[in-house]
């Protein structure tokens, strides 16, 4: 769950959430952010130090009605072990929620900026450089539509995120609300919208439990 910013979010909004972190650090960060929420959101909070391959040693099967993986396949060389577990905790019905960078678009950052050699041999890998500067790996649809319908929690609907935006820097100061909001309607038309959503930088999957 990293430093906590979705589960947190979705505790505000009123959700049961459990953040399982395997990195002291950013544990620590996440317990202090929530340490300065409200007792009724604190109530609704709980964080566990574990990993996310070891989900079956802090979980019991159909534990939760939805299960968030944002960010944390391109950390991980094998992931249908940790896919399988993931779905191994869903609930009949339950949703599992990926977000994955997408390996049929590497080239396209690269591309955009003028960066000819990269874009070139982005074509024929799944590895990139992340803005950390580590070397990781991307997800491609068709592969973790077949996975996905192999550990029963087969794809319900995808979108594509960072259509259009995906070369601005994290540091970037956000723009006026009102600029702001055709900025994410844009991205969210892009999204649903093929063929725009096919190469947006990052894919947002929707796996839905038998």
């Amino acid at each position: 769950m990293g430093q906590g910013t979705q589960a947190l979010r979705l505790a505000r909004a009123g959700h049961t959430v459990t953040g399982l972190e395997s990195d002291a650090e950013m544990l620590r960060v996440a317990r202090e952010a929530l340490a300065d929420e409200p007792a009724g959101i604190r109530e609704r909070v709980r964080l566990i130090e574990g990993d996310g391959l070891e989900t079956g040693v802090h979980f019991l099967p159909g534990s939760f009605d939805v299960v968030l993986c944002h960010g944390v396949l391109m950390y991980v060389q094998e992931p249908d072990a940790m896919l399988a577990g993931l779905a191994r905790m869903l609930a009949p019905g339950g949703l599992l929620s990926l977000l994955v960078r997408n390996g049929d678009a590497l080239a396209m950052r690269p591309g955009t900026a003028g960066d000819w050699d990269t874009a070139l041999a982005a074509f024929d890998t799944d590895a990139y450089t992340n803005r950390l500067g580590l070397t990781v790996r991307a997800d491609r649809l068709d592969d973790l539509t077949a996975t996905l319908a192999g550990i029963a929690a087969p794809l319900h609907a995808w979108y594509g995120v960072r259509t259009f935006t995906d070369h601005m820097s994290n540091d970037v100061e956000l723009p006026a609300a009102a600029e702001l909001d055709r900025v994410l309607a844009a991205e969210d038309r892009a999204g649903r919208t093929d063929p725009y959503r096919r190469v947006a930088a990052l894919l947002h999957l929707c796996g839905v439990r038998g």
